[in-house]
């Protein structure tokens, strides 16, 4: 399909390149500091709000946290952030980790190359910007040329650039916008030749991509909320619209809808050569139907090739009058099947890439005239090219275990270029020729960091029910296996989702300081494909909770730390993870980071977009489902007894899992919580759920996670 080119490393952790700069020391946490006191606000409660679940009366004291926008809400969110602050400000080196992280930050990055019009593009931060530079470049040898600056899109540089997609011919690009951090997205067009931004302007814009086709472009938009709710209501009726250069919003054809069904939502995209526009619908996390219309042809009927929503297809481009098909119909680590849209029935369906029974067909490109082909093996990379007919040419040579990503290339030139990281190594740019498949770095950046210090190692853990769970640990050659090195260990353990090997500059002053970063491939992500994603969801979601518990076990067991030196962390779904483990294990950690959790288990589903999130979790209004949630949602899990160090995260612009859920949860452990380690919560303003967040942000925030797990270690 037509690449929509994402700024793919501002997401709170930053992808670095291969280095040989010297390492400077760093000074250690101080050892000896005052316990700082710690005055909770009071919070209202009432206890009259309650829930029947199936003859069940569930107590919700603090659902008026829910109302964002209400007066006590905001002044109690002013009153959170001013004891966290507080508590921040005292810690001895809390500017020590900051002033560290901003040199650790502070170098040139860069995606990879990608053509459009004749020309290159690239994204490139000289290091501290907060928002990465669009350039454009003749040659790839050739001087370059900022065309976007999405560090003006706003004084403070909380607006960021989303999705964007050129016209064919280079000439236009259409791009999204979002403030503060919202899903919500508007989208704008710049004239490439003139530098001139058209008056066209399309609002109300959310989990959308951007694909032209002649004058105009394809894109998906929501019903306008009420205002107040922006941030909060469900997000239904998502349709396909088609907007022609010039016309006002209100001129938008509309392609593509199912009234009859608000909890689907529909993508278009075409193909590189604008031929087919390919239909997405959803309404969920994992499974889409399919559907194709040849716009060649003056026929408005669309093909449907798979019309049920349980498995995922995902078209990757068109050879010729058959279309390029990722799915995991038939096939839970996935295969490429060849489909003409003339013949859509499932039996005229041919298998060009057969599955793979070990590893997990994770990406699919076309470049030069081959099929690259993205893997999944042990939760690392492998890169493998195709013939067009799919028969395996070879393996490309990797320089280590790490994470491809970034894939990009046309079909008809001869080079290629993607992204490759690893724990240690900083995110390289790579040049591949498509013709004898050797690879060559692009752009390396150098950074304040020696990676020659470090080591990673993959080892093998059993989970609570005898499951082999791999996990990736990153520590210092030297490291003594003593049981005293601050630990922090992450996780995710969802939505299909793969934790591979990737370099952070927060996570290299972790190193720095002596700790040891691990982490989990835990059940419901999507390491070992569909069947170790399902063994996490509904009612088997325990399985992800044991198998992170049976990581820290199994970290304190071989020493690597002990429970007085082991943070854990996670964000959104890892959020829900973390808030979950340290409710049912308090006592096997020191210090917790739930970060944008889903920490509400039985009213997630009722904002934004919620609702789409149930193929993983269940839902509280289905009798067995509700059974399963009650019995691991963190919120009502909390009991009164001592619970580790705690500091919760989220941003009040994140409407992908509202803050009420963190709000709520923290409210509940200032209640309940016996112990005196602080539980507190640290509440973003112009903030979501983490796309586009400023450099400046970042380094803040990993500045206070770094300094509160270290203070809170001893």
């Amino acid at each position: 399909m037509k690449l929509n080119h994402f700024l793919i490393f501002l997401n709170g952790v930053l992808l670095l390149g291969a280095c040989h700069t010297q390492q400077k020391a760093t000074e250690s946490p101080s050892a000896n500091t005052k316990k700082i006191t710690v005055k909770y606000p009071a919070t209202r409660k009432d206890d009259t709000v309650t829930d029947d679940y199936f003859r069940r009366k569930i107590s919700d004291p603090y659902r008026w946290l829910e109302d964002d926008q209400s007066a006590e809400t905001k002044a109690w969110v002013v009153e959170q952030n001013k004891v966290t602050n507080s508590y921040l400000s005292q810690i001895p080196d809390r500017e020590k980790f900051k002033k560290r992280l901003s040199t650790l930050f502070n170098y040139e990055r860069y995606t990879p190359p990608f053509k459009e019009g004749g020309k290159y593009y690239y994204f490139k931060n000289d290091g501290l910007q907060n928002q990465s530079i669009l350039y454009s470049q003749e040659k790839l040898d050739g001087p370059a040329t900022p065309v976007l600056d999405p560090n003006k899109f706003s004084a403070d540089g909380t607006t960021s650039l989303g999705e964007m997609d050129f016209s064919r011919d280079g000439r236009y690009l259409a791009y999204s916008t979002s403030k503060g951090g919202s899903d919500w997205r508007t989208i704008v067009v710049k004239d490439m030749k003139t530098g001139e931004m058209l008056p066209d302007v399309i609002e109300w814009v959310k989990f959308s991509g951007i694909s032209w086709k002649g004058n105009g472009f394809y894109y998906t938009r929501y019903p306008e909320p009420r205002k107040g709710d922006e941030l909060k209501a469900a997000n239904k009726f998502g349709a396909v619209y088609y907007h022609a250069l010039g016309t006002p919003q209100s001129a938008d054809l509309l392609v593509y809808d199912d009234k009859s069904s608000p909890d689907r939502s529909f993508g278009g995209a075409t193909t590189e050569d604008e031929r087919f526009l390919i239909i997405n619908g959803w309404e969920s996390t994992s499974g889409n139907m399919l559907a194709v219309k040849d716009l060649s042809m003056r026929s408005d009927v669309f093909v449907t090739i798979a019309g049920s929503f349980d498995k995922d297809f995902s078209v990757v481009d068109n050879i010729g009058d058959q279309l390029l098909i990722l799915t995991n119909h038939n096939a839970p680590n996935q295969r490429l099947i060849l489909v003409d849209p003339a013949k859509p029935a499932e039996k005229d369906w041919k298998t060009l890439i057969a599955e793979d029974e070990n590893d997990v067909l994770q990406s699919v490109s076309v470049c030069g005239g081959k099929i690259l082909c993205t893997y999944l093996h042990n939760a690392a990379s492998s890169l493998r090219a195709f013939e067009l007919n799919g028969k395996l040419i070879r393996e490309v040579a990797l320089p280590e275990i790490g994470s491809v990503s970034g894939v990009s290339g046309k079909s008809g030139d001869s080079q290629a270029f993607f992204s490759f990281t690893s724990f240690l190594r900083p995110s390289t740019v790579y040049s591949l020729d498509m013709n004898t498949l050797n690879i060559t770095v692009f752009k390396a950046p150098a950074l304040d960091f020696n990676p020659e210090l470090y080591t990673t190692e993959q080892v093998w853990y059993n989970s609570k029910d005898g499951t082999r769970v791999p996990m990736f640990i990153t520590h210092r050659r030297d490291m003594r296996l003593d049981g005293s090195n601050p630990t922090l260990l992450y996780g995710y353990g969802g939505f299909n989702i793969s934790l591979t090997p990737s370099f952070s500059a927060s996570r290299a002053a972790l190193l720095e300081n002596n700790g040891v970063y691990a982490v989990a491939n835990i059940r419901g992500g999507g390491e070992f494909g569909e069947k170790w994603h399902r063994a996490g969801t509904k009612c088997q979601k325990q399985n992800v909770f044991d198998d992170f518990i049976s990581a820290a076990e199994f970290l304190i067991a071989q020493k690597y730390t002990s429970s007085s030196r082991l943070a854990i962390q996670g964000g959104s779904n890892g959020g829900l993870l973390v808030g979950a483990c340290m409710t049912q294990r308090p006592d096997l950690y020191r210090v917790c980071f739930p970060q944008v959790g889903v920490l509400d288990m039985l009213r997630y589903h009722q904002f934004t977009i919620g609702y789409a999130w149930a193929t993983d979790y269940g839902r509280s209004d289905v009798p067995e489902e509700f059974n399963c949630l009650i019995k691991y949602s963190p919120l009502h899990n909390v009991k009164e007894v001592s619970y580790p160090a705690t500091m919760v995260t989220t941003a009040d612009h994140d409407d992908r899992v509202v803050p009420a859920h963190s709000f709520k949860f923290a409210a509940t452990l200032q209640e309940k919580h016996q112990g005196s380690n602080p539980v507190l919560i640290r509440i973003e303003t112009s903030a979501g759920h983490g796309a586009g967040k400023p450099t400046a942000k970042i380094i803040e925030e990993a500045s206070d996670i770094l300094a509160f797990m270290f203070y809170n270690m001893k």
